[in-house]
């Protein structure tokens, strides 16, 4: 150690613990301790004492594991979550297709109105997802859309969007129309930090604006890609807000059709909160395994190309 660093001051030396403290106290009070309060939660479970009448009739016991193996044995929670993996599978590639596309559009030459279209293309992601989500809900009711007076008008088949098959459509739907923004503007800022001289090297070598794209270009940005494609994923594992605002517009979205909406039905319907502190860790843990794992392959793949 130094001399200056012996000397120096223990206000000094404190300083960056000091502004770190707001930060951690936040951290603890709004993250780590609900995080620690569920898990406590999901080993807990309430012991009825004879007809469960009485001031001690009920009492709060320790369940070990018993919540978790509910859980997992659960149908409704399975079901949901298959429900959500179709969802996805829509969500997915056609969200981040479409940012890719339009990113790779406005990052030419030749685009007129680019502050604008920006702009435009981003707006969606502004907006609430509940408001997102009433809006289109409208649209797909017939009795108030007018794309089904359109078609009515047109003697064109009507299809009912929020019962059965079409329902994941509509859902993934909204989702694209709200998160392809968001993707967009990462990918493109990825794109405007691509040096000119690249392009200017590929322009000497005879390739053509779509071998700069293919080969130069989306390479380039493919660690953006894997970043949208990691936000997407939790997303997706997340949904909630859409199908809950859709569901008294139809009868073919249920209390249990995505596993947070089981966790919510089960927290605040049935008043179980003990199950749905267990549901929601089984669903924190399944998320952060598909993330580590995601990222974890990514950056592997990342290494192997580095080192050819």
């Amino acid at each position: 150690m130094t001399t200056a660093a012996r000397r120096r001051p223990y206000g000094a030396r404190s300083a960056p613990y000091a502004f770190l403290l707001p930060a951690t106290i936040l951290f603890v009070l709004f993250f780590a301790l609900p995080i620690g309060y569920a898990v406590w939660l999901s080993f807990r479970k309430v012991h009825v004492s004879g007809l469960g009448l009485g001031a001690h009739a009920r009492s709060e016991v320790w369940a070990d594991l018993e919540n978790y193996t509910d859980a997992l044995t659960d149908s409704e929670l399975l079901h949901g979550a298959l429900r959500v993996a179709g969802y996805g599978a829509i969500v997915v590639p056609v969200m981040l297709g479409l940012a890719l596309l339009l990113a790779l559009m406005l990052d030419t030459d030749k685009v007129r109105l680019a502050p604008f279209t920006r702009l435009a293309i981003f707006l969606p992601y502004a907006i609430p997802g509940v408001v997102a989500a009433l809006l289109w809900g409208f649209l797909y009711l017939p009795d108030v859309s007018p794309f089904y007076y359109v078609l009515e008008r047109l003697g064109l088949p009507q299809p009912d969007l929020l019962d059965g098959g079409p329902l994941y459509l509509a859902l993934s739907n909204i989702a694209v129309w709200g998160g392809t923004g968001f993707n967009m503007i990462v990918i493109y800022t990825s794109l405007q930090a691509i040096p000119a001289e690249v392009y200017e090297a590929a322009k000497l070598d005879g390739a053509t604006p779509l071998q700069i794209a293919l080969r130069i270009k989306i390479p380039m940005v493919a660690p953006s890609l894997v970043l949208t494609f990691f936000f997407s994923i939790i997303a997706t594992l997340q949904v909630f807000s859409e199908p809950t605002t859709l569901k008294p517009l139809t009868n073919s979205v249920s209390t249990t059709w995505s596993p947070l909406m089981k966790v919510y039905r089960d927290a605040f319907g049935s008043g179980d909160i003990y199950a749905a502190a267990a549901e929601a860790v089984l669903i924190a843990v399944v998320t952060l395994v598909l993330s580590f794992g995601f990222l974890r392959t990514a950056n592997r793949r990342n290494r192997q190309e580095a080192t050819r």
